[in-house]
């Protein structure tokens, strides 16, 4: 078994309102889901406007079919134009 884990950093420039960040947010996490089969959660709650970081999670037999579904919802949440990927790393890990 192999778990993929990846953590995303997104810039929103439009939030100044810590409502703002969140609505974004929540649409990012609820598009990605609703998408592809992997676990989106925010991982940092921070106070910080127009930043958010972002945790998923993808499990599998096969280290390429994990780490293709993790690059395609990365690919995903920049073309949604919700938010700008700013780094996001990933890590694979065999179980």
């Amino acid at each position: 078994m192999v778990v993929g884990v990846c953590r995303i950093t997104v810039a929103i420039p439009e939030s100044e309102w810590a409502d703002t960040k969140r609505s974004v947010v929540k649409k990012i996490i609820g598009r990605t889901r609703a998408s592809f089969n992997v676990c989106l959660a925010e991982l940092v709650d921070e106070d910080v406007p127009g930043t958010a970081v972002l945790a998923m999670a993808a499990v599998g037999s096969d280290h390429c079919v994990v780490n293709s579904v993790i690059d395609k919802a990365v690919t995903f949440i920049q073309e949604l134009y919700l938010a700008e990927i700013e780094d996001y790393s990933v890590e694979l890990i065999h179980l």
